[in-house]
Protein backbone atom coordinates (compact mmCIF):
# COMPACT_ATOMS: atom_id res chain seq x y z
CA UNK A 1 0.00 0.00 0.00
CA UNK A 2 1.54 3.34 -1.07
CA UNK A 3 -1.44 5.58 -1.64
CA UNK A 4 -5.02 6.21 -0.50
CA UNK A 5 -6.74 5.62 -3.80
CA UNK A 6 -9.72 3.63 -2.52
CA UNK A 7 -12.09 3.76 0.47
CA UNK A 8 -10.73 0.36 1.54
CA UNK A 9 -7.20 1.80 1.66
CA UNK A 10 -8.44 4.77 3.69
CA UNK A 11 -10.16 2.45 6.18
CA UNK A 12 -7.01 0.34 6.38
CA UNK A 13 -4.91 3.42 7.12
CA UNK A 14 -7.31 4.51 9.89
CA UNK A 15 -6.69 1.19 11.64
CA UNK A 16 -2.94 1.63 11.18
CA UNK A 17 -3.16 5.06 12.80
CA UNK A 18 -4.92 3.56 15.82
CA UNK A 19 -2.27 0.85 16.19
CA UNK A 20 0.50 3.44 15.81
CA UNK A 21 -0.87 5.59 18.63
CA UNK A 22 -1.11 2.55 20.90
CA UNK A 23 2.41 1.34 20.09
CA UNK A 24 4.18 4.73 20.10
CA UNK A 25 2.37 7.01 22.54
CA UNK A 26 5.39 9.35 22.82
CA UNK A 27 5.13 10.25 19.12
CA UNK A 28 1.42 9.58 18.66
CA UNK A 29 0.99 12.81 16.72
CA UNK A 30 3.00 11.32 13.84
CA UNK A 31 0.00 9.09 13.08
CA UNK A 32 -1.95 12.21 12.07
CA UNK A 33 0.57 12.92 9.30
CA UNK A 34 0.35 9.47 7.67
CA UNK A 35 -2.30 10.41 5.05
CA UNK A 36 -0.19 13.35 3.93
CA UNK A 37 2.98 11.24 4.01
CA UNK A 38 1.43 8.67 1.67
CA UNK A 39 -0.10 11.19 -0.71
CA UNK A 40 2.90 13.51 -1.11
CA UNK A 41 5.31 10.89 -2.42
CA UNK A 42 5.47 12.53 -5.86
CA UNK A 43 6.95 15.68 -4.37
CA UNK A 44 9.73 13.73 -2.66
CA UNK A 45 12.62 11.65 -3.87
CA UNK A 46 11.19 8.70 -2.01
CA UNK A 47 7.88 6.97 -1.60
CA UNK A 48 6.33 5.62 1.56
CA UNK A 49 5.43 1.94 1.58
CA UNK A 50 2.91 0.66 4.12
CA UNK A 51 2.62 -3.10 4.62
CA UNK A 52 -0.21 -4.45 6.78
CA UNK A 53 -0.97 -7.75 8.49
CA UNK A 54 -4.71 -8.35 8.26
CA UNK A 55 -7.20 -10.98 9.33
CA UNK A 56 -9.57 -12.58 6.85
CA UNK A 57 -12.14 -9.96 7.89
CA UNK A 58 -9.86 -7.08 7.05
CA UNK A 59 -8.83 -6.16 10.58
CA UNK A 60 -5.32 -4.74 10.72
CA UNK A 61 -3.23 -6.50 13.37
CA UNK A 62 0.20 -5.13 12.51
CA UNK A 63 2.06 -2.95 10.05
CA UNK A 64 5.46 -1.99 8.68
CA UNK A 65 6.06 1.61 7.59
CA UNK A 66 9.02 2.10 5.28
CA UNK A 67 10.41 4.37 2.53
CA UNK A 68 11.86 3.44 -0.81
CA UNK A 69 14.45 5.90 -2.13
CA UNK A 70 14.59 5.26 -5.86
CA UNK A 71 17.45 7.67 -6.57
CA UNK A 72 19.78 5.66 -4.33
CA UNK A 73 18.02 2.27 -4.60
CA UNK A 74 17.63 1.65 -0.87
CA UNK A 75 14.82 1.04 1.57
CA UNK A 76 14.47 2.53 5.04
CA UNK A 77 12.34 0.84 7.70
CA UNK A 78 10.76 3.47 9.92
CA UNK A 79 8.29 1.56 12.14
CA UNK A 80 7.27 -2.08 12.55
CA UNK A 81 4.42 -3.20 14.81
CA UNK A 82 3.63 -6.89 15.13
CA UNK A 83 1.54 -6.71 18.30
CA UNK A 84 0.43 -4.03 20.74
CA UNK A 85 -0.89 -6.39 23.40
CA UNK A 86 0.79 -8.44 26.08
CA UNK A 87 -0.19 -11.56 24.16
CA UNK A 88 2.49 -12.91 21.85
CA UNK A 89 2.37 -11.41 18.40
CA UNK A 90 2.02 -14.82 16.80
CA UNK A 91 4.87 -14.22 14.38
CA UNK A 92 3.26 -11.17 12.77
CA UNK A 93 6.49 -9.20 12.92
CA UNK A 94 8.32 -11.88 10.95
CA UNK A 95 5.57 -12.12 8.35
CA UNK A 96 5.52 -8.34 7.95
CA UNK A 97 9.27 -8.01 7.64
CA UNK A 98 9.50 -10.86 5.14
CA UNK A 99 6.77 -9.20 3.04
CA UNK A 100 8.60 -5.87 3.25
CA UNK A 101 11.87 -7.46 2.14
CA UNK A 102 10.17 -8.94 -0.93
CA UNK A 103 8.52 -5.61 -1.70
CA UNK A 104 11.83 -3.79 -1.51
CA UNK A 105 13.52 -6.38 -3.72
CA UNK A 106 10.74 -5.93 -6.25
CA UNK A 107 11.16 -2.15 -6.21
CA UNK A 108 14.88 -2.55 -6.90
CA UNK A 109 16.36 -1.88 -3.46
CA UNK A 110 19.85 -3.26 -2.86
CA UNK A 111 19.30 -3.22 0.90
CA UNK A 112 17.24 -1.93 3.82
CA UNK A 113 18.61 0.49 6.42
CA UNK A 114 16.98 1.13 9.78
CA UNK A 115 17.66 2.83 13.11
CA UNK A 116 17.47 0.32 15.97
CA UNK A 117 17.98 1.07 19.70
CA UNK A 118 21.38 -0.18 20.93
CA UNK A 119 22.02 -3.33 22.94
CA UNK A 120 25.20 -2.04 24.60
CA UNK A 121 24.60 -1.22 28.30
CA UNK A 122 26.89 1.81 28.09
CA UNK A 123 24.68 3.33 25.38
CA UNK A 124 21.32 2.86 27.11
CA UNK A 125 20.10 5.37 29.70
CA UNK A 126 17.38 3.06 31.03
CA UNK A 127 18.71 -0.47 31.47
CA UNK A 128 15.15 -1.71 31.69
CA UNK A 129 15.04 -1.31 27.90
CA UNK A 130 18.01 -3.55 27.23
CA UNK A 131 15.93 -6.69 26.99
CA UNK A 132 13.60 -5.29 24.32
CA UNK A 133 16.52 -3.67 22.46
CA UNK A 134 18.33 -6.99 22.31
CA UNK A 135 15.18 -8.75 21.17
CA UNK A 136 14.86 -6.30 18.25
CA UNK A 137 18.46 -6.77 17.15
CA UNK A 138 18.16 -10.54 17.53
CA UNK A 139 15.03 -10.45 15.35
CA UNK A 140 16.72 -8.53 12.52
CA UNK A 141 19.89 -10.59 12.74
CA UNK A 142 17.84 -13.65 11.74
CA UNK A 143 17.55 -12.03 8.31
CA UNK A 144 21.21 -11.05 8.04
CA UNK A 145 20.67 -7.47 9.22
CA UNK A 146 23.40 -6.20 11.57
CA UNK A 147 24.64 -2.83 12.91
CA UNK A 148 27.19 -0.85 10.94
CA UNK A 149 30.34 -0.33 13.04
CA UNK A 150 33.32 2.00 13.05
CA UNK A 151 31.40 5.25 12.44
CA UNK A 152 30.11 8.23 14.41
CA UNK A 153 26.49 7.46 13.55
CA UNK A 154 25.86 6.09 17.05
CA UNK A 155 27.87 8.78 18.87
CA UNK A 156 26.14 10.80 21.62
CA UNK A 157 23.43 13.14 20.23
CA UNK A 158 24.12 16.76 19.26
CA UNK A 159 24.27 19.38 22.00
CA UNK A 160 20.90 20.07 23.57
CA UNK A 161 19.32 16.73 22.56
CA UNK A 162 18.79 13.79 24.89
CA UNK A 163 18.15 10.32 23.51
CA UNK A 164 19.92 6.99 23.21
CA UNK A 165 21.70 7.13 19.84
CA UNK A 166 20.53 4.23 17.63
CA UNK A 167 22.57 1.78 15.64
CA UNK A 168 22.31 2.09 11.88
CA UNK A 169 21.42 -1.47 10.89
CA UNK A 170 21.80 -2.78 7.34
CA UNK A 171 19.98 -5.71 5.74
CA UNK A 172 21.65 -6.71 2.43
CA UNK A 173 18.52 -8.59 1.31
CA UNK A 174 20.38 -11.89 0.96
CA UNK A 175 23.13 -10.38 -1.20
CA UNK A 176 26.81 -11.11 -0.61
CA UNK A 177 27.88 -7.85 -2.27
CA UNK A 178 30.07 -5.62 -0.05
CA UNK A 179 28.61 -2.34 1.22
CA UNK A 180 30.32 0.39 -0.81
CA UNK A 181 31.56 3.35 1.26
CA UNK A 182 30.80 6.11 -1.28
CA UNK A 183 27.25 4.87 -1.83
CA UNK A 184 26.65 4.44 1.92
CA UNK A 185 27.73 8.01 2.56
CA UNK A 186 25.05 9.20 0.13
CA UNK A 187 22.49 6.96 1.85
CA UNK A 188 23.38 8.30 5.31
CA UNK A 189 23.17 11.88 4.06
CA UNK A 190 19.73 11.11 2.60
CA UNK A 191 18.50 9.53 5.86
CA UNK A 192 19.69 12.48 7.96
CA UNK A 193 18.14 15.05 5.61
CA UNK A 194 14.94 13.32 4.47
CA UNK A 195 14.05 11.53 7.69
CA UNK A 196 15.43 13.82 10.37
CA UNK A 197 15.51 17.20 8.62
CA UNK A 198 19.24 17.91 8.94
CA UNK A 199 20.66 20.00 6.11
CA UNK A 200 23.42 18.28 4.18
CA UNK A 201 25.61 21.35 4.70
CA UNK A 202 25.19 21.26 8.49
CA UNK A 203 28.45 20.47 10.35
CA UNK A 204 26.72 17.62 12.21
CA UNK A 205 25.61 15.95 8.96
CA UNK A 206 29.02 16.41 7.39
CA UNK A 207 30.78 14.94 10.44
CA UNK A 208 28.55 11.83 10.53
CA UNK A 209 28.87 11.23 6.78
CA UNK A 210 32.65 11.69 6.82
CA UNK A 211 32.98 9.15 9.64
CA UNK A 212 32.18 6.33 7.19
CA UNK A 213 35.79 5.55 6.26
CA UNK A 214 35.91 1.76 5.87
CA UNK A 215 35.57 0.51 2.32
CA UNK A 216 33.70 -1.71 2.23
CA UNK A 217 31.61 -0.58 5.20
CA UNK A 218 31.83 -3.06 8.08
CA UNK A 219 28.97 -4.79 9.89
CA UNK A 220 29.13 -6.07 13.44
CA UNK A 221 29.86 -9.76 13.80
CA UNK A 222 26.74 -11.87 14.49
CA UNK A 223 25.87 -11.69 18.17
CA UNK A 224 22.70 -13.74 18.40
CA UNK A 225 23.20 -17.20 16.86
CA UNK A 226 20.06 -19.26 16.56
CA UNK A 227 19.63 -21.66 19.44
CA UNK A 228 19.14 -25.24 18.23
CA UNK A 229 15.93 -26.80 19.43
CA UNK A 230 16.12 -29.81 21.68
CA UNK A 231 17.05 -32.87 19.66
CA UNK A 232 17.76 -30.88 16.53
CA UNK A 233 20.57 -32.06 14.29
CA UNK A 234 22.90 -29.17 13.55
CA UNK A 235 25.47 -31.21 11.63
CA UNK A 236 24.87 -33.07 8.36
CA UNK A 237 23.08 -36.34 8.86
CA UNK A 238 25.14 -39.49 9.21
CA UNK A 239 25.54 -41.86 6.26
CA UNK A 240 23.22 -44.33 7.99
CA UNK A 241 20.33 -41.86 8.12
CA UNK A 242 17.34 -42.66 5.86
CA UNK A 243 17.48 -40.89 2.50
CA UNK A 244 14.66 -38.52 1.59
CA UNK A 245 14.00 -38.64 -2.16
CA UNK A 246 13.29 -35.14 -3.43
CA UNK A 247 11.49 -33.93 -6.57
CA UNK A 248 11.17 -30.17 -7.11
CA UNK A 249 8.73 -28.41 -9.43
CA UNK A 250 10.55 -27.16 -12.50
CA UNK A 251 10.14 -23.60 -13.75
CA UNK A 252 7.82 -22.74 -10.86
CA UNK A 253 9.46 -19.32 -10.51
CA UNK A 254 7.83 -18.05 -13.71
CA UNK A 255 4.53 -18.02 -11.79
CA UNK A 256 4.93 -14.90 -9.65
CA UNK A 257 1.81 -12.85 -8.91
CA UNK A 258 2.79 -9.52 -7.34
CA UNK A 259 -0.66 -8.18 -6.44
CA UNK A 260 -1.39 -7.26 -2.83
CA UNK A 261 -2.31 -10.23 -0.65
CA UNK A 262 -0.95 -12.93 -2.98
CA UNK A 263 1.37 -14.78 -0.60
CA UNK A 264 1.99 -17.86 -2.79
CA UNK A 265 5.37 -16.80 -4.18
CA UNK A 266 8.55 -18.39 -5.60
CA UNK A 267 10.67 -17.65 -2.52
CA UNK A 268 8.75 -20.38 -0.68
CA UNK A 269 10.60 -23.15 -2.51
CA UNK A 270 14.04 -21.66 -1.83
CA UNK A 271 13.21 -21.24 1.86
CA UNK A 272 12.21 -24.90 2.21
CA UNK A 273 15.32 -26.10 0.41
CA UNK A 274 17.51 -23.90 2.64
CA UNK A 275 16.09 -25.58 5.74
CA UNK A 276 16.63 -29.08 4.34
CA UNK A 277 20.33 -28.71 3.58
CA UNK A 278 21.51 -30.59 6.71
CA UNK A 279 19.31 -33.59 5.85
CA UNK A 280 20.28 -36.57 3.71
CA UNK A 281 18.47 -36.17 0.40
CA UNK A 282 18.80 -37.31 -3.19
CA UNK A 283 17.18 -35.27 -5.95
CA UNK A 284 15.30 -36.67 -8.95
CA UNK A 285 14.25 -34.79 -12.07
CA UNK A 286 10.53 -34.60 -12.71
CA UNK A 287 9.24 -36.47 -15.76
CA UNK A 288 7.03 -34.44 -18.06
CA UNK A 289 3.47 -35.70 -18.57
CA UNK A 290 0.93 -34.92 -21.26
CA UNK A 291 -2.00 -32.76 -20.21
CA UNK A 292 -4.23 -35.82 -20.56
CA UNK A 293 -2.69 -37.20 -17.33
CA UNK A 294 -4.55 -34.53 -15.36
CA UNK A 295 -7.90 -35.89 -16.55
CA UNK A 296 -7.64 -38.96 -14.31
CA UNK A 297 -9.05 -36.85 -11.45
CA UNK A 298 -10.24 -33.66 -13.19
CA UNK A 299 -13.14 -33.13 -15.57
CA UNK A 300 -11.91 -32.98 -19.15
CA UNK A 301 -14.03 -29.92 -19.97
CA UNK A 302 -12.49 -28.06 -17.02
CA UNK A 303 -8.94 -29.02 -18.05
CA UNK A 304 -9.62 -28.03 -21.66
CA UNK A 305 -10.90 -24.61 -20.55
CA UNK A 306 -7.84 -23.87 -18.38
CA UNK A 307 -5.51 -24.88 -21.17
CA UNK A 308 -7.25 -22.89 -23.91
CA UNK A 309 -7.91 -19.79 -21.81
CA UNK A 310 -4.37 -19.54 -20.49
CA UNK A 311 -2.97 -19.96 -24.00
CA UNK A 312 -5.19 -17.11 -25.23
CA UNK A 313 -3.73 -14.68 -22.71
CA UNK A 314 -0.71 -12.55 -23.56
CA UNK A 315 2.53 -13.56 -21.77
CA UNK A 316 2.14 -10.89 -19.07
CA UNK A 317 -1.66 -10.88 -18.94
CA UNK A 318 -3.72 -12.25 -16.03
CA UNK A 319 -7.40 -13.03 -15.73
CA UNK A 320 -9.13 -12.92 -12.36
CA UNK A 321 -12.52 -14.66 -12.05
CA UNK A 322 -15.21 -12.12 -11.22
CA UNK A 323 -18.55 -13.60 -12.28
CA UNK A 324 -19.73 -16.83 -10.64
CA UNK A 325 -22.76 -18.39 -12.40
CA UNK A 326 -24.80 -21.18 -10.87
CA UNK A 327 -22.84 -24.32 -11.72
CA UNK A 328 -25.30 -26.08 -14.01
CA UNK A 329 -24.19 -27.25 -17.48
CA UNK A 330 -26.93 -25.33 -19.28
CA UNK A 331 -25.86 -22.07 -17.59
CA UNK A 332 -22.25 -22.02 -18.78
CA UNK A 333 -21.33 -18.46 -19.95
CA UNK A 334 -20.49 -18.16 -23.65
CA UNK A 335 -17.73 -15.57 -23.12
CA UNK A 336 -14.47 -17.35 -22.20
CA UNK A 337 -13.33 -14.36 -20.12
CA UNK A 338 -16.48 -14.50 -18.00
CA UNK A 339 -16.42 -18.30 -17.87
CA UNK A 340 -13.42 -18.32 -15.47
CA UNK A 341 -15.84 -17.94 -12.56
CA UNK A 342 -17.78 -20.99 -13.77
CA UNK A 343 -14.69 -23.06 -12.96
CA UNK A 344 -13.41 -21.20 -9.88
CA UNK A 345 -14.35 -20.82 -6.20
CA UNK A 346 -12.76 -17.43 -5.38
CA UNK A 347 -11.55 -14.11 -6.79
CA UNK A 348 -7.84 -14.34 -5.95
CA UNK A 349 -6.56 -17.22 -8.12
CA UNK A 350 -5.68 -15.72 -11.50
CA UNK A 351 -5.22 -17.46 -14.82
CA UNK A 352 -2.12 -16.76 -16.91
CA UNK A 353 0.30 -18.52 -19.21
CA UNK A 354 2.81 -18.83 -16.39
CA UNK A 355 0.20 -20.18 -13.96
CA UNK A 356 -0.67 -23.00 -16.37
CA UNK A 357 2.98 -23.86 -17.02
CA UNK A 358 3.80 -23.90 -13.30
CA UNK A 359 0.68 -25.96 -12.50
CA UNK A 360 1.65 -28.56 -15.08
CA UNK A 361 5.17 -28.63 -13.63
CA UNK A 362 3.69 -29.30 -10.19
CA UNK A 363 1.68 -32.21 -11.64
CA UNK A 364 4.87 -33.64 -13.16
CA UNK A 365 6.54 -33.29 -9.77
CA UNK A 366 3.78 -35.12 -7.86
CA UNK A 367 3.36 -37.94 -10.38
CA UNK A 368 7.13 -38.48 -10.50
CA UNK A 369 7.05 -38.73 -6.72
CA UNK A 370 4.30 -41.35 -6.88
CA UNK A 371 6.27 -43.30 -9.46
CA UNK A 372 9.38 -43.26 -7.26
CA UNK A 373 7.39 -44.45 -4.26
CA UNK A 374 5.78 -47.27 -6.24
CA UNK A 375 9.25 -48.35 -7.36
CA UNK A 376 10.36 -48.73 -3.75
CA UNK A 377 12.15 -45.39 -3.30
CA UNK A 378 10.90 -43.84 -0.12
CA UNK A 379 10.17 -41.63 1.62
CA UNK A 380 9.59 -39.15 -1.21
CA UNK A 381 8.98 -35.40 -1.03
CA UNK A 382 7.34 -33.72 -4.05
CA UNK A 383 8.08 -30.03 -3.51
CA UNK A 384 5.25 -28.75 -5.68
CA UNK A 385 4.43 -25.16 -6.48
CA UNK A 386 1.73 -24.02 -6.95
CA UNK A 387 -0.16 -26.15 -4.41
CA UNK A 388 -3.16 -28.21 -5.42
CA UNK A 389 -5.45 -29.46 -2.66
CA UNK A 390 -8.20 -26.84 -3.22
CA UNK A 391 -8.63 -27.86 -6.88
CA UNK A 392 -11.76 -30.01 -7.22
CA UNK A 393 -12.78 -32.23 -10.12
CA UNK A 394 -14.03 -29.28 -12.13
CA UNK A 395 -13.01 -26.08 -10.29
CA UNK A 396 -9.79 -24.32 -9.30
CA UNK A 397 -9.13 -21.82 -6.50
CA UNK A 398 -7.12 -21.13 -3.34
CA UNK A 399 -3.90 -20.65 -5.37
CA UNK A 400 -4.51 -24.19 -6.78
CA UNK A 401 -5.13 -25.23 -10.39
CA UNK A 402 -4.64 -29.03 -10.53
CA UNK A 403 -4.77 -31.33 -7.51
CA UNK A 404 -1.23 -32.66 -7.24
CA UNK A 405 -1.78 -34.85 -4.18
CA UNK A 406 -4.99 -36.34 -5.57
CA UNK A 407 -3.27 -37.20 -8.86
CA UNK A 408 -0.48 -38.94 -6.93
CA UNK A 409 -2.93 -40.81 -4.69
CA UNK A 410 -5.00 -41.90 -7.69
CA UNK A 411 -1.88 -43.20 -9.44
CA UNK A 412 -0.86 -45.21 -6.37
CA UNK A 413 -4.38 -46.56 -5.84
CA UNK A 414 -3.92 -48.87 -8.82
CA UNK A 415 -1.37 -50.74 -6.67
CA UNK A 416 -3.18 -50.77 -3.34
CA UNK A 417 -5.28 -48.74 -0.96
CA UNK A 418 -4.10 -45.20 -0.23
CA UNK A 419 -4.58 -42.92 2.76
CA UNK A 420 -4.45 -39.22 1.82
CA UNK A 421 -3.72 -37.20 4.96
CA UNK A 422 -4.06 -33.41 4.65
CA UNK A 423 -2.24 -31.41 7.35
CA UNK A 424 -2.47 -28.00 5.70
CA UNK A 425 -4.19 -25.29 7.77
CA UNK A 426 -6.96 -25.01 5.17
CA UNK A 427 -9.29 -27.89 4.41
CA UNK A 428 -8.47 -29.78 1.21
CA UNK A 429 -11.89 -29.38 -0.35
CA UNK A 430 -10.53 -30.48 -3.72
CA UNK A 431 -9.16 -33.77 -2.46
CA UNK A 432 -12.38 -34.46 -0.56
CA UNK A 433 -14.46 -33.75 -3.67
CA UNK A 434 -12.35 -36.07 -5.84
CA UNK A 435 -12.42 -39.07 -3.49
CA UNK A 436 -15.77 -38.51 -1.73
CA UNK A 437 -17.44 -41.50 -3.39
CA UNK A 438 -14.43 -43.84 -3.41
CA UNK A 439 -13.38 -46.52 -0.94
CA UNK A 440 -9.86 -47.17 -2.28
CA UNK A 441 -8.57 -43.78 -1.10
CA UNK A 442 -9.33 -42.63 2.44
CA UNK A 443 -9.20 -38.86 2.97
CA UNK A 444 -8.34 -37.53 6.43
CA UNK A 445 -7.96 -33.80 7.09
CA UNK A 446 -6.92 -31.71 10.11
CA UNK A 447 -7.63 -28.02 9.48
CA UNK A 448 -8.89 -24.71 10.78
CA UNK A 449 -12.62 -24.84 11.38
CA UNK A 450 -14.53 -23.86 8.21
CA UNK A 451 -16.75 -21.55 10.25
CA UNK A 452 -13.77 -19.16 10.38
CA UNK A 453 -11.25 -20.47 7.84
CA UNK A 454 -11.01 -20.82 4.06
CA UNK A 455 -12.64 -22.43 2.12
CA UNK A 456 -15.56 -21.95 4.57
CA UNK A 457 -18.07 -24.17 2.74
CA UNK A 458 -16.36 -27.51 3.25
CA UNK A 459 -14.53 -29.48 5.95
CA UNK A 460 -17.22 -30.03 8.57
CA UNK A 461 -17.25 -33.11 10.79
CA UNK A 462 -20.50 -34.48 9.35
CA UNK A 463 -19.01 -34.96 5.88
CA UNK A 464 -18.28 -38.72 5.80
CA UNK A 465 -18.43 -39.60 2.09
CA UNK A 466 -21.22 -40.94 -0.13
CA UNK A 467 -21.99 -44.24 -1.85
CA UNK A 468 -18.94 -46.48 -1.90
CA UNK A 469 -17.02 -43.71 -0.13
CA UNK A 470 -19.29 -43.59 2.92
CA UNK A 471 -17.08 -43.76 6.02
CA UNK A 472 -13.85 -43.08 4.13
CA UNK A 473 -13.77 -39.31 4.66
CA UNK A 474 -12.74 -37.95 8.06
CA UNK A 475 -12.65 -34.23 8.83
CA UNK A 476 -11.11 -32.98 12.07
CA UNK A 477 -11.70 -29.21 12.25
CA UNK A 478 -9.71 -27.42 14.97
CA UNK A 479 -9.89 -24.13 16.86
CA UNK A 480 -7.58 -21.26 15.95
CA UNK A 481 -5.71 -21.50 19.27
CA UNK A 482 -4.51 -25.05 18.55
CA UNK A 483 -0.96 -25.53 19.86
CA UNK A 484 1.51 -28.42 19.65
CA UNK A 485 -0.17 -30.58 22.26
CA UNK A 486 -3.70 -30.08 20.92
CA UNK A 487 -2.59 -30.72 17.35
CA UNK A 488 -0.75 -33.91 18.19
CA UNK A 489 -3.79 -35.23 20.08
CA UNK A 490 -6.03 -34.52 17.08
CA UNK A 491 -3.45 -36.06 14.75
CA UNK A 492 -3.50 -39.28 16.74
CA UNK A 493 -7.24 -39.51 16.11
CA UNK A 494 -6.59 -39.30 12.37
CA UNK A 495 -3.72 -41.79 12.50
CA UNK A 496 -5.91 -44.24 14.40
CA UNK A 497 -8.42 -44.17 11.54
CA UNK A 498 -5.63 -44.64 9.00
CA UNK A 499 -4.24 -47.65 10.87
CA UNK A 500 -7.69 -49.21 10.82
CA UNK A 501 -7.94 -48.56 7.06
CA UNK A 502 -4.55 -50.29 6.66
CA UNK A 503 -3.36 -48.58 3.45
CA UNK A 504 -0.53 -49.78 1.24
CA UNK A 505 0.61 -46.15 0.75
CA UNK A 506 0.40 -42.85 2.61
CA UNK A 507 0.20 -39.53 0.74
CA UNK A 508 0.53 -36.41 2.89
CA UNK A 509 -0.67 -32.98 1.76
CA UNK A 510 1.91 -31.01 3.71
CA UNK A 511 1.21 -27.44 4.77
CA UNK A 512 3.52 -25.34 6.94
CA UNK A 513 0.74 -22.78 7.37
CA UNK A 514 -0.25 -24.62 10.56
CA UNK A 515 2.76 -22.97 12.20
CA UNK A 516 2.48 -19.95 14.46
CA UNK A 517 2.86 -16.70 12.56
CA UNK A 518 1.68 -17.84 9.14
CA UNK A 519 -0.20 -14.92 7.51
CA UNK A 520 -3.06 -17.20 6.41
CA UNK A 521 -3.42 -19.48 9.45
CA UNK A 522 -4.33 -19.28 13.11
CA UNK A 523 -2.70 -22.29 14.77
CA UNK A 524 0.24 -21.97 17.16
CA UNK A 525 2.33 -24.98 16.13
CA UNK A 526 6.08 -24.54 16.72
CA UNK A 527 9.07 -26.13 14.97
CA UNK A 528 9.18 -28.69 17.78
CA UNK A 529 5.53 -29.43 17.08
CA UNK A 530 6.41 -30.02 13.42
CA UNK A 531 9.15 -32.41 14.55
CA UNK A 532 6.60 -34.32 16.61
CA UNK A 533 4.17 -34.47 13.70
CA UNK A 534 6.88 -35.88 11.44
CA UNK A 535 7.81 -38.54 14.00
CA UNK A 536 4.17 -39.51 14.45
CA UNK A 537 3.70 -40.02 10.71
CA UNK A 538 6.84 -42.15 10.54
CA UNK A 539 5.26 -44.33 13.20
CA UNK A 540 2.63 -45.49 10.69
CA UNK A 541 5.35 -47.46 8.94
CA UNK A 542 3.88 -46.95 5.46
CA UNK A 543 5.65 -45.98 2.21
CA UNK A 544 5.08 -42.23 2.28
CA UNK A 545 4.87 -39.46 -0.32
CA UNK A 546 4.77 -35.85 0.87
CA UNK A 547 3.22 -33.31 -1.50
CA UNK A 548 3.77 -29.65 -0.70
CA UNK A 549 0.70 -27.48 -0.22
CA UNK A 550 0.67 -24.19 1.76
CA UNK A 551 2.86 -22.29 4.18
CA UNK A 552 3.70 -18.65 3.51
CA UNK A 553 6.02 -17.34 6.25
CA UNK A 554 9.52 -17.90 4.89
CA UNK A 555 11.16 -18.37 8.29
CA UNK A 556 8.56 -21.01 9.17
CA UNK A 557 9.27 -22.80 5.90
CA UNK A 558 12.99 -23.00 6.71
CA UNK A 559 12.63 -24.01 10.35
CA UNK A 560 9.45 -26.05 9.99
CA UNK A 561 10.64 -27.91 6.92
CA UNK A 562 13.87 -28.94 8.61
CA UNK A 563 12.18 -29.91 11.87
CA UNK A 564 9.39 -31.88 10.18
CA UNK A 565 11.60 -34.01 7.95
CA UNK A 566 14.26 -34.36 10.64
CA UNK A 567 11.54 -35.71 12.92
CA UNK A 568 10.17 -38.04 10.26
CA UNK A 569 13.51 -39.41 9.08
CA UNK A 570 14.86 -39.58 12.61
CA UNK A 571 12.00 -41.86 13.62
CA UNK A 572 12.60 -44.28 10.73
CA UNK A 573 14.92 -47.29 11.09
CA UNK A 574 18.56 -46.47 10.30
CA UNK A 575 20.16 -47.98 7.22
CA UNK A 576 22.67 -50.77 7.60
Amino acid sequence: MNDLGTPADQARLAQVQTLFREAFPDVAEFADTLPEQLNRRHRKRYQMVLTTFETARGRVRGFALAHYHADLAFGYLDYLVGSTSTRAGGGRGGALYEALRETMKGLGATGIFMDVPPDEPSMVSDHGRLRSNRARLRFYERYGARPIIGTAYDDPPPLGQTYDPPFLVYDPLDSDAPLDMAHTRKVVAAILSRKYGWKKSDPYTRRIVASFKDDPVQLRAPRYPAKPAAGKRTAPASPSAPVLHLVVSEHHEIHHVRERGYVERPARVSAILDGMRPLTTTTHAAKHRALEAVCTVHDRDFVRYLDRMCRKLAPTETLYPYVFPIRRPERKPKDHWVRAGYYCIDTFTPLSQSALAAARGAVDCALTGAELLAAGHGPVYALCRPPGHHAERRVFGGFCYFNNAALAADALASRGRVALLDIDYHHGNGSQDIFYDRSDVMFVSLHGHPRTSYPYFCGFEDEHGVGAGEGFNLNIPLREDTDDAKYLRALERGLKAIRKFDPAYLVVSLGFDIMQGDPTGGFRVTPEGMRGIGAALAGLGRPTLFVQEGGYALRNLRRGGHAFFDGFCGALPKLG
